[in-house]
């Protein structure tokens, strides 16, 4: 299991019952396996696989908390808050998400969620996190802490430009990741829930964008720009 210390805390049930929660993921299978999983705990009011969809359900809901992938096909968590934070602030966002980039954690928390977790979470850790964001918390995994510390605490300095890096899409940084560490193929799949011809084809595009031909030019390229 990963490295979250979340311990379970008691109470923060609101309106007189359990915890009210709605699950915005593009995986159906993943969605059914959260749902089983916090059943006992919370109510699971509801659930949607993309943007639109979440930004209307949870308009109509108006649940505690959402738990919030970072990366779906039409725009994902940013573009979610971005629809929904201003007209309804009293709803809590928290991220779940397999990345654990440091440029997804400070988006998603910039952009209004509340803490950010990995997939790899435990069952009660995950109820112990909504609980403390429906409280008000900021909750984070360990390692993705320091990344939120370090963005907030460090002096407004200019970002520096990467041309290369820039015109690679979020899902493409994440296999190139992912790739860097020596995953394979088939793992790289499992990892963030999408299909080997799927990876393939992620590879391929970043192979052409960088003008590279194989897949150890771009490990020592990842690695040169720290994204290992």
């Amino acid at each position: 299991m990963a490295e979250q210390s979340m311990e379970p805390v008691e109470g923060a049930e609101t309106r007189g019952g359990r915890l009210r929660v709605f699950l915005v993921d593009d995986h159906a299978m993943f969605r059914a396996g959260v749902r089983a999983e916090l059943g006992a705990h919370v109510e699971v009011v509801g659930e949607a696989s993309t943007v639109a969809e979440a930004v209307t359900r949870i308009a109509a809901l108006q649940p505690d908390v959402v738990l919030l992938d970072v990366h779906m096909p039409d725009g994902g968590g940013r573009a979610v808050l971005d629809a929904m934070r201003r007209t309804h602030p009293q709803v809590r966002f928290l991220a779940l998400s397999v990345s654990d980039a440091a440029e997804d954690v400070i988006g998603l928390i910039r952009a209004g969620a509340r803490g950010y977790v990995t997939k790899t979470i435990s069952p009660d850790e995950l109820t112990a996190a909504i609980r403390r964001v429906a409280d008000g918390d900021a909750v984070f995994s360990p390692r993705l802490a320091g990344f939120v510390l370090d963005a907030f605490a460090a002096r407004p300095d200019a970002p520096v430009a990467d041309p290369e890096l820039d015109q690679l899409t979020n899902r493409e940084r994440e296999v190139l990741r992912l790739l860097a560490r020596g995953y394979a193929y088939k793992e790289i799949a499992k990892e963030l829930f999408i299909s080997i011809k799927t990876v393939e084809t992620h590879v391929s595009n970043v192979l052409r964008k960088l003008q590279m031909s194989n897949r150890y030019e771009l490990s020592r390229w990842a690695a040169d720009r720290r994204l290992v």
